[in-house]
């Protein structure tokens, strides 16, 4: 789930927007931790742009000192959260053409024909793609449609007609925003409303005009100042120019309003702070929601005895803080923090190989021995993946002296993939799919290493969101949600060959990111004989959707095995510094991309 904003303020004589939008990057950081980049334009129609790899401090520098690049009354950002493509420098947005018009362009969300598009803008409108994003494939088929028109100079109606062609030929879960060169700002949404898109108005610093900013979340919106909070609906589009009230166009039919269930459910990173709403609803009014009714879950599944057992209930954090003190209330039972969280490990589900997850979730937690030792533990955590995390988890309980371990989940089992804009995994990959068939509950349980396993019901996970509505929102709140991973119905069509594709596309994203981490891992004095194994013979895709060592002979020819020289310095390092860094596999060439290069 990647982050998108969108501002222009009411007065070119205001100071630049990148200062605004460089601190709403940092309250949509969990949204994303791939790239981040900001795009302004200035008077004159002329266009900035500093984006590139890296954390929000990391990109624009501690203290901010790249803002001082992007001047202008408006602009866009993005944060990127890496799904079916790959995790190239390259593929860091907001993403430009410069014709027609000059177009700077964001996205969130995932195209699933996007084999048929490259196709079309290939082979018919002689577009060139030079990333693997199907952002670039969404800009580019907008920039197609609306150079249709042929004129030297666009309006809301040339706008509006090219969004209705684009449409037409998308197919899956998008909000974008674009900034046109001198024109204005434009934000829509997909006809399901999957991906989530919120605007807000406050008054300008001069007092004689109105800001107007767009943003994933509400956020980054309200810390910034700005109110009367209006989401955008399914398949509309917001067109604002500077000086100008915002028009709202209806771009394609409504189908469905089916908002992705994942933004609330899914407590990680990647999904909506707690302390947002989205589509008139509150993410923490929901969670708590999910606690209650994952208590009555329980009480349905356990025993009066197993339930009169439970000593104490313990969140896994940050994930299900939440939720579980409402299953320790309705279950009358003790709720104690039981594990410490290290916050500066980032996630562990999306590291690429199976022993760097066990590794990450180590560092990531620990386990106080006081609050387990000799007692039966309920832990309560937001969903259940691969079973990775939740197997450490519970031989953690078990190593602090924990009797019996209960493992609660705020979501249903996760059976299917996830199309829509997070990687989650190859279905192979997931605990609860077993080759196409769902895996009974005692056997995750025996996996995972708990006495037992409770799943939250669909039904009730819904229900626990549409209950969630607070006043502020205007139409009706979504009564339904794409819900695809739990189940394998999805809002769109889906054609019959994507899965395939997608398990491709992640299979060589996935040995690509491996093979990288090896080589800098070794190259920096590791001795972990995988990765030494995978530098030394290159990596391939297992059955079971995890990348390994490759049983060929392989020698990569740029790994160094070699913990470094007499002065300390890797000869990896040293040949680049000597020789120059080899040419990216693929580059941004339309604006400076930071970190294309190394620093000398």
């Amino acid at each position: 789930m990647c982050g998108i904003l969108a501002l222009i303020k009411a007065s070119a004589s205001d100071a630049s927007v990148a200062g605004d939008l460089h601190e709403a990057l940092f309250m949509l950081q969990h949204r994303g931790q791939d790239a981040v980049g900001i795009a302004t334009c200035a008077s004159g129609g002329k266009i900035y742009q500093v984006k590139g790899n890296g954390l929000v401090s990391e990109v624009f520098n501690d203290n901010g000192s790249r803002l001082n690049q992007l001047p202008g009354y408006m602009g866009i950002g993005h944060l990127r959260y890496p799904t079916a493509g790959t995790s190239a420098n390259s593929e860091a947005q907001p993403f430009y053409v410069n014709s027609p018009y000059g177009i700077t362009f964001a996205h969130n969300g995932n195209l699933i024909n996007a084999t048929a598009l490259k196709h079309f803008l290939d082979f018919e409108a002689h577009r060139h793609i030079n990333t693997d994003s199907d952002s670039e494939l969404m800009l580019n088929i907008f920039a197609n449609e609306l150079n249709e028109t042929g004129k030297a100079r666009v309006n809301d109606k040339d706008i509006v007609e090219a969004l209705q062609r684009m449409y037409a030929r998308c197919v899956g879960g998008w909000a974008c925003v674009a900034m046109l060169a001198g024109y204005g700002l434009i934000g829509f949404r997909d006809c399901y409303a999957i991906r989530p898109l919120i605007m807000g108005s406050r008054t300008s610093s001069n007092g004689k005009g109105t800001d107007y900013m767009l943003a994933s979340e509400s956020i980054a919106l309200k810390q910034l100042g700005f109110r009367d909070f209006k989401d955008i609906l399914p398949g509309q589009a917001v067109i604002i120019k500077k000086g100008f009230t915002p028009v709202t166009y209806q771009i394609q039919e409504q189908r469905r309003y089916a908002v992705d269930i994942f933004e609330f459910c899914y407590f990680n990173l990647s999904s909506a702070r707690p302390d947002s709403i989205i589509d008139g609803i509150s993410v923490n009014v929901s969670r708590k929601n999910m606690g209650t009714r994952l208590a009555d879950k329980i009480k349905r599944v356990l025993t009066p005895e197993e339930i009169s057992d439970i000593d104490v209930i313990i969140p896994i954090p940050e994930t299900s803080v939440t939720s579980a003190p409402c299953v320790a209330a309705v279950l009358k039972k003790k709720f104690v923090q039981g594990f410490v969280k290290n916050r500066y490990v980032f996630r562990t589900f999306i590291m690429p190989g199976q022993r760097q997850r066990k590794q990450g979730v180590k560092r990531k937690l620990n386990a106080m021995d006081e609050e387990f030792a000799g007692k039966n533990v309920l832990l309560i955590d937001d969903s259940i993946v691969r079973g990775t995390t939740a197997r450490e988890i519970v031989t953690m309980a078990r190593e602090a002296g924990a009797k019996k371990v209960y493992f609660a989940s705020c979501a249903p089992p996760v059976t299917h993939a996830h199309i829509y804009g997070i990687d989650l995994a190859s279905p192979n990959e997931l605990v609860a799919h077993d080759h196409g068939q769902d895996r009974a509950i005692d056997e995750i349980a025996k996996y995972i290493g708990a006495d037992r396993v409770i799943f939250q019901d669909l039904q009730d996970l819904k229900a626990a969101c549409s209950e969630a509505v607070v006043s502020r929102s205007a139409p009706p709140a979504p009564r339904d949600f794409e819900v695809g991973v739990f189940c394998g119905d999805y809002v769109t069509p889906v054609d019959e060959g994507y899965f395939q594709h997608l398990e491709e596309v992640r299979g060589e994203s996935r040995k690509m990111k491996v093979l990288e981490k090896a080589r800098l891992a070794v190259a920096n004095g590791s001795e972990d004989p995988e990765a030494v194994e995978i530098v030394a013979k290159g990596v391939k895709v297992a059955s079971n959707g995890e990348v390994v060592p490759a049983t060929s002979s392989y020698q990569d020819p740029m790994s160094s095995q070699a913990n470094g020289d007499t002065n300390g310095e890797s000869k990896r390092r040293r040949r680049s510094r000597e020789e120059g860094s080899p040419p990216k596999d693929r580059m941004d060439i339309s604006l400076h991309n930071y970190r294309d290069f190394p620093a000398p």
